[in-house]
């Protein structure tokens, strides 16, 4: 039974230090919050914030260093197995038996959580319609999409009906329509049972849909209030900037550069901006200034901002000459696994400069098409040339001209920062002079050097991004090929990427980008929409937004409604 007089969790002074490589690090200082019974409490923070520490000091499984966490009423230092019997828990990568089945999986878990097995059939029938999964009882989980792995995980944590859930970055990796899907299962656990829910994200947006919010920023809690509080905080202070004469790069590094200005980001055809005050920025005349509705991710920009250096705009280091026409062509381009198309007919090609994205659900044959893109796998069908080379016939000549970034960190973890440096220099013929001055670059570049000898599998997920990109940039590509980049990545960490793929962009490399995150699709020139292996549409995000048939969409909206149309038809 619920004690609704106490909070569901309540911290006090909160702290808590790891070693890694032989560095100490303070993952929380001194925390206190409260999450307050049968809503929706949102633990936003950066990478490396101490959002997982904390997830893991409430369910038990960290002792703090200092201060207090109570959950449920109970001391979660003394009395962790009571309340791990009492609450659901999923942490980043959730433990899934991937050789088991759906229904498999369930029936391990609740073994675990000591369901009765007179409870499971009507619970678990429960579950599988919640989550969707039902026609796939059977199947493997490994061969689940990634938002169906999300939602039978999901599953999984519920097999006993909790009373608190800790959801530890839930949508991480999963398309729009899956985080829609996971949302929407959420609510429902607090609106029809009552429960509690302790929830962290990276993603910004997710932030509106909560309750209420704990602010979170290396290992300290900066604030906690309902999003529409930190919302209203911003009215007046946010401005859209267009001018049609200008390219939007370049309009976004002259304001970013004007008094005042905290924010500047490209947001489809206009340049969002955020200001210290409520003055607009003085722009030049042919630039027109509008106010904008303030967004919760405008204050906590704000204050990451007021407690992080950021990153001043540093050109890419040999501006290559605007290439000329396509310089990625794919005429239906196809690929089969069996008898199954993973890739169908797909047609689309992209401009030299071009930071062209690449969207669709899991599973839709976007990371087929890179593989193929990149040399990394042959095409069953169809035509396919990039940097001027047929990839069916001459693919290291053109892998020599390609930079490529996987969805999933690829390096060596038990190499150091330089030492994986080092390795792919030598791996991209870079050897001398010449490969440590490129080190070097790398180092100063991606703000290295107090990191460059610590293991890279301990690092956080902003600076294994850092690396990666680093890594990829060693051979001065002229084509870079990014497979969702950023997932999971803190706003900040998110922004001083993109500036890097702008620098690239503007002296003439070719882009082409993956991407779960819609707010990203917004700083790509051109989309393609990707379904069942399939192009549903190519266009600007204007475009592809004008094209949704519904009223004032943000791109997410746009996303949705294509894939639903598909699904329906």
């Amino acid at each position: 039974m619920q004690d609704v007089l106490n909070p569901a969790i309540e911290a006090s002074r909160l702290s808590k230090t790891f070693l890694a490589g032989g560095r100490r690090i303070e993952a929380l200082n001194e925390v206190s919050f409260t999450v307050k019974h049968g809503l929706v409490t949102g633990l936003i923070g950066p990478d490396a914030a101490g959002k997982s520490t904390l997830m893991r000091l409430a369910a038990g499984l960290l002792v703090p260093d200092s201060g207090s966490i109570s959950v449920l009423s109970l001391d979660a230092t003394r009395q962790s197995l009571k309340i791990q019997s009492a609450i659901g828990y999923m942490p980043q990568r959730f433990g899934l038996y991937e050789d088991l089945t759906v229904q498999e999986n369930l029936d391990l878990y609740a073994d675990l959580q000591g369901v009765p097995m007179g409870d499971r059939p009507s619970r678990f029938e429960e579950l599988l319609a919640m989550a969707g999964l039902f026609p796939f009882v059977k199947r493997l989980a490994g061969n689940l999409s990634g938002g169906m792995k999300q939602k039978l995980g999901l599953a999984c944590s519920l097999v006993r009906q909790p009373e608190l859930l800790l959801l530890d970055e839930p949508t991480v990796g999963v398309d729009p329509v899956s985080r829609r899907e996971l949302w929407s299962i959420v609510y429902r656990l607090v609106k029809e049972k009552g429960t509690s829910v302790l929830l962290s994200t990276a993603y910004l947006d997710e932030a509106e849909r909560c309750d209420e919010v704990v602010l979170l920023h290396e290992g300290s809690v900066l604030d906690q209030g309902e999003p529409a509080t930190f919302r209203k905080s911003m009215d007046g202070r946010v401005f859209a900037a267009k001018a049609p004469g200008i390219p939007k790069r370049l309009l976004q590094t002259e304001i970013s550069r004007t008094p005042g200005v905290i924010d500047a980001l490209i947001h489809g055809d206009h340049v969002r901006i955020v200001m210290e005050g409520l003055t607009p920025p003085d722009a030049r005349p042919d630039v027109s200034i509008v106010p904008l509705p303030p967004r919760f991710e405008d204050r906590f920009v704000t204050l990451l901002k007021k407690t992080s250096s950021v990153r001043h705009e540093v050109p890419y280091e040999k501006p290559i000459a605007q290439a000329k026409g396509a310089v990625i062509e794919l005429e239906n381009l196809q690929r089969k696994f069996g008898d199954f198309y993973a890739v169908k007919n797909v047609t689309f090609s992209v401009s030299g400069g071009e930071v062209f994205g690449l969207l669709g659900a899991n599973g839709a044959g976007k990371s087929t098409t890179f593989r193929m893109l990149c040399g990394l796998l042959a095409p069953s069908g169809g035509t396919l040339r990039v940097a001027g080379e047929d990839l069916r016939h001459a693919a290291s000549k053109a892998r020599a001209k390609i930079g490529y970034m996987s969805q999933k960190f690829s390096l060596y973890g038990n190499l150091s920062i330089l030492e994986n440096l080092k390795f792919f220099g030598a791996a991209y013929g870079l050897s001398g002079n010449a490969g440590q001055n490129r080190i070097a670059w790398a180092i100063d570049e991606f703000s290295l050097a107090d990191m460059k000898d610590a293991v890279s599998g301990d690092l956080s997920l902003g600076y294994k991004q850092r690396l990666a990109l680093a890594c990829a940039l060693m051979h001065e590509p002229e084509i870079l090929f990014l497979d969702e980049p950023t997932s999971g990545v803190d706003p900040l960490a998110r922004r001083e990427f993109w500036q890097r793929i702008n620098d690239l962009a503007s002296s003439g490399v070719t882009v082409m980008v993956t991407t779960h995150f819609m707010e990203e699709a917004e700083y790509c020139d051109r989309l393609a929409i990707m379904a069942e292996g399939e192009i549903l549409k190519i266009g600007t995000p204007a475009e592809i937004k004008a094209g949704a048939g519904i009223e004032n969409p943000t791109m997410e909206d746009a996303f949705v409604e294509l894939i639903r149309a598909v699904e329906a038809s």
